[in-house]
């Protein structure tokens, strides 16, 4: 029974600290415009120089750094929110060796977080990636006669003069081209140029967009640590490669390898800890495996995997740990 109350009072506050949703500001300190990439969905659609991604609900997230010039490279960085329902703050620089790095800076309560400054691109982060604006540029010409008026000669034209004068036919006639100004018409050409920004992909036709699934745990409503997790196809072949490992180190380093760039169900992360044979394995596993988890509500499944009642105190105080 108190086993029970402990494990609800576990899940109460698992749910109460990370059901809080968090902020990531990043900028470039001399101006260089960049692309955001959270857990390899691409956040911005155009490059900035400042963005702030709101509402994102995980302890840690995969960030990539893509630069507009392509010279310069990208970034890889892990960002961890230690305290959830904050504003974090990173800035992107040169180091003393001439490279780029992301670099924490500060963080405050969202409550007590400014206003948005002018120039500061602010996304709700998405698990669709938008799709990038193209411009269409065209030209319109437009031409337009006026006739009646004067027309001066033409620079470098000759002056010819006639003149007629018949009595007997009652013709009297002065002509004279070059020289003097002429009754005739003109004509001047005016071009106007039109921008239209549009997302539609190549040519005329709307670009596809490739949506990325987004899972829905059937019964479940509890905190969600990452977006989707491995198919049990993939899970049976990660899980696997972990096995076929004949020393602890072996399986405990690939199983830190493979899980990175994947999200698992609770019940996954048990899986694999049941797959060390030493207790300081588990416990590091499940340590580690905590950040890469969907349903973190139900992360004290992975206490049946222990032997002893003092790993699954020492898992609940890192956990809790995480939120201060």
């Amino acid at each position: 029974m108190k086993k029970s109350v402990f494990i609800l009072a576990v899940m109460i506050s698992v749910s109460a600290v990370f059901g809080q949703k968090s902020n990531l500001i990043l900028f470039t300190e001399q101006g260089e415009k960049f692309s955001v990439i959270l857990n390899g969905v691409l956040q911005n659609e155009n490059p900035e120089t400042n963005v702030k991604v709101t509402d994102l609900i995980s302890p840690s997230y995969k960030l990539k750094i893509i630069f507009q010039d392509s010279s310069t490279g990208s970034l890889d960085k892990t960002i961890y929110f230690n305290t959830p329902g904050v504003e974090a703050n990173y800035s992107i620089k040169k180091n003393n060796k001439g490279e780029y790095v992301v670099r924490y800076m500060n963080e405050v309560p969202i409550a007590q977080a400014p206003p948005p400054p002018a120039g500061q691109k602010v996304i709700i982060f998405t698990t669709i990636a938008p799709v990038p604006a193209i411009t269409i540029i065209s030209t319109t010409q437009t031409t337009t006669t006026t006739s009646g008026g004067n027309v001066p000669p033409p620079e470098g034209s000759a002056n010819m003069g006639i003149h007629v004068n018949d009595p007997d036919l009652g013709v009297n006639m002065n002509i004279n081209i070059g020289g003097a100004n002429m009754t005739g018409s003109s004509s001047t050409t005016t071009y106007s140029t039109t921008t239209t920004t549009t997302s539609s992909g190549m040519g005329m036709q709307p670009a596809p967009v490739q949506q990325q699934q987004v899972y829905v745990m059937p019964g479940y409503s509890g905190p969600v640590g990452c977006q989707y997790p491995m198919s049990p196809s993939d899970f049976a072949a990660a899980k696997n490669t972990i096995s076929s490992k004949s020393f602890e180190d072996s399986k405990l380093a690939i199983a830190k390898q493979v899980f990175a760039s994947n999200c698992m169900l609770s019940s996954q992360v048990r899986e694999i800890m049941m797959l060390f044979s030493f207790e300081d394995s588990k416990l590091e596993f499940a340590k580690y495996a905590y950040g890469y988890t969907y349903d973190l509500g139900n992360y004290f499944k992975v206490n049946d995997a222990f032997t002893f009642e003092n790993s699954i105190d020492e898992l609940n105080s890192y956990i809790s740990g995480l939120g201060k």
